[in-house]
């Protein structure tokens, strides 16, 4: 592993901030470079601190302790992100012979430096009980990797050599700090502590020591790895297209899906790693023994679960996947039910338990397969599976994989101290649900799509327009962040491209619960001067970019077996058409007519079908509308108005007198596709009240 301290970027560290001790503009500086190396710290694992002298308000000298605040990523912590502590108060703890965990915290909000600082980290103890200054700790892939095999300690010693303390694992909080301590006094001339199947603790009088001692024994871990890598070649692969993600993730997605004691529905999104170095891996004979056995680190089980579900579908047709998922996810939950018994009858205690679904699936042939009620979730799980994949291959050689016990397990399972990490907000509620939008570069999916993603979906946006698309995308994207919306180049016209873009969605979210038909196009002309060609285009755009959708997405819906929502952007000319907009008004009446076709023939699979019937919108965020590109000039001429009279006008007609714009049809679109009533077949006005429009 490459040092990266440089000691010029480390002195600008402390020019920039000059408010705090230059010690905690050093330990900022060099934690983010430890976050910076995913194969030390991954989502937040890690802490770090540094103990530096102040003078207080009274004047009083006093030496505190910063330590990397709870939620904060080492990656990309500030100051802030660094609660101050009395260290002189924490070492008394010491003497403290049982510390309850709620006790613990309490100690530590109220001998803050400020009130209003973050949780400190749950090692906080370790860190005060330790003497030196600096004190780095990561969950180095290299160094669990060596202490989860049998026969870990001959292997560290021969890796890392003898300046160095081992411990078997010990829970975090105030056990963890006690034996470490005592484990250092024992043995003070040591500069690391090796907590089995967690992780490793170096530290020094100086930032850049600790962070010297920290990579050059990952480094060596590393070294020694390499020794006895057996190598990732398999001695059988898995035939290209005898796995078809179209089949596999729909079928899973939909299975992984549950219901609350609420009733709600409960939806993942899914993330596929596929590469060769883990095709490769999950192709190996000895595969199914080599990875599914227990996490590296305990405290991963709150992002992958203690196991992955191991699913061979190679060669099964849609059925035998169907049976196969369903197979194994009831073998995997009864597991998962049969160690929460097990664990609170030893235990004697009473906890709720959680879902029994796995969180990471490796299907040789497609890779790892990663589930979370958010992107973010999934993808967190599918980093952490990745790695633990290449670490259990690099030690293979070493030996049999020791995973931690199961009552370890469970107490860091259901620990509140850690789940407290993931956060106990009430879900959104489209969390986890997958839209698609069609005819997304144009003002109006900017407001569904911002509506959508407002109340947590998953969005996709297509167009045929790449540059509109990626303009609508980048707006939503800096509000919502670029890993919630994307943005796929579609041409609804065509079955081919429709079923390539679907495609696409399903290798990066696994499936789809929420379609949005809204691409359409104008043209003015009466009849009598309304070429084929432009009848045909409008057609096909309007009416057959409907269909294609909508029959593209029935498969997808069927396979998940877990209903899903259409919703039609038609319009208010379906029901009051224009003259000189014969080609418009037809084929949105067309694509409405589908809508109610598509309401009678999909109720049985729990799809829902609805309309909405949108008027006078003409931009949003500067996105234009692309219909008012088309039809606003010759209003405007006709009417000899400019573009805000034209607005005025509009906005005069409807009963309510009011601007009707692109978020309220998003508004709409989320209603229906939250299913807060049982409605199928319906059709929505968002045009502020026209009369000629009133559906009938």
């Amino acid at each position: 592993m490459k040092n990266r301290y440089d000691e010029k970027e480390a002195q600008a560290f402390v020019r920039e901030y000059p408010q705090c001790p230059p010690e905690l503009a050093l330990r900022v500086y060099t934690s983010r470079l430890l976050g910076a190396e995913v194969d030390l710290v991954l989502h937040g694992g890690g802490n770090t601190s540094v103990k530096c002298g102040i003078t207080n308000l009274v004047g009083e000298e006093q030496e505190i302790l910063y330590i990397k605040g709870s939620g904060w990523d080492l990656g990309a912590i500030a100051p802030q992100g660094f609660p101050g502590l009395d260290l002189a108060y924490l070492r008394k703890l010491r003497q403290v012979a049982a510390l309850s965990d709620a006790e613990m915290v309490n100690q530590f909000r109220t001998h803050l430096l400020d009130a209003a600082s973050p949780n400190p980290s749950i090692e906080t103890l370790v860190h005060a009980f330790l003497p030196h200054r600096f004190i780095d700790h990561t969950h180095a892939d290299a160094i669990v990797t060596l202490t989860n095999r049998k026969d870990a300690e001959k292997h560290l010693r021969a890796a890392l050599g003898d300046n160095i303390g081992i411990l078997p694992f010990v829970m975090p909080g105030a056990p963890l700090a006690q034996a470490i301590a005592d484990l250092y006094e024992g043995k003070p001339g040591i500069d690391c502590i090796i907590l089995k199947n967690h992780g490793i603790f170096t530290f020094g009088e100086e930032a850049k020591t600790a962070y010297d001692r920290m990579i050059d024994y990952v480094s060596r871990a590393e070294a020694y790895l390499a020794k006895h890598d057996i190598g990732a070649t398999p001695s059988a692969v898995v035939e290209p297209g005898l796995v078809q993600p179209s089949l596999v993730l729909p079928i899973l997605r939909g299975a992984l899906s549950f219901f609350e004691k609420s009733g709600r529905r409960r939806t993942m999104q899914l993330t596929v790693r596929q590469n060769p170095a883990i095709l490769a891996a999950l192709a190996r004979p000895e595969a199914k023994e080599l990875f599914v056995n227990g996490v590296l680190t305990p405290d991963h089980v709150i992002r992958t679960k203690n196991y992955p579900l191991w699913l061979e579908v190679a060669g099964l047709d849609e059925e035998g996947i169907r049976a196969a998922v369903q197979a194994g996810l009831a073998r995997y939950q009864e597991e998962y039910n049969q160690y929460f018994a097990s664990q609170i009858t030893a235990k004697k205690v009473s906890r709720i338990r959680l879902d029994s679904l796995p969180r990471v699936v490796l299907v040789p042939g497609l890779g790892v397969v990663a589930a979370g009620f958010t992107r973010k979730d999934a993808e967190i799980a599918a980093d952490i599976a990745e790695h633990t994949i290449a670490a259990k291959l690099r030690g293979a050689a070493l030996g049999p994989y020791r995973e931690l016990g199961q009552d370890f397990i469970f107490s860091m399972e259901y620990w509140d101290l850690e789940q407290a990490k993931l956060g106990k907000a009430k879900p959104k509620p489209l969390e986890g649900r997958t839209a698609l939008v069609t005819g997304g570069g144009g003002a109006i999916a900017l407001g569904i799509g911002r509506k959508l993603l407002e109340a947590g979906a998953r969005v996709f946006m297509t167009d045929i327009n790449q540059e509109r698309l990626e303009t609508v995308c980048r707006n939503l994207a800096d509000t919502f962040g670029s890993r919630m919306v994307s943005p796929l180049v579609m041409d609804v016209t065509s079955e081919e491209s429709v079923h390539l873009g679907l495609a696409q969605l399903i290798m990066q979210s696994g499936g789809l619960d929420i379609l949005v038909p809204n691409a359409g196009i104008a043209h003015v002309a009466k009849l009598a001067d309304l070429s084929e060609a432009a009848f045909r285009q409008v057609m096909e755009v309007n009416c057959l970019g409907v269909f294609q959708v909508i029959k593209g997405a029935i498969p997808i819906f069927k396979r998940q077996g877990t209903g899903g929502s259409i919703v039609i952007n038609s319009s208010k000319n379906v029901f009051a058409p224009g003259a000189s907009f014969g080609a418009y008004s037809a084929s949105k009446a067309g694509a409405h007519q589908l809508g109610k076709i598509a309401a009678l023939e999909l109720a049985e699979f729990g799809v829902r079908v609805n309309m909405i019937n949108a008027d006078a919108i003409f931009d949003d965020a500067g996105v234009s509308s692309g219909l008012w590109d088309v039809v606003g000039p010759e209003r405007m001429r006709s009417r000899n108005l400019d573009p805000e009279g034209l607005k005025d006008y509009y906005r005069q007609r409807n009963l309510l007198k009011t601007t009707v714009q692109a978020d309220h049809v998003g508004n709409a679109v989320v209603f229906f596709a939250s299913e807060q009533t049982p409605t199928t077949g319906a059709t929505l006005p968002v045009d502020g009240g026209i009369m000629a429009a009133f559906p009938r």
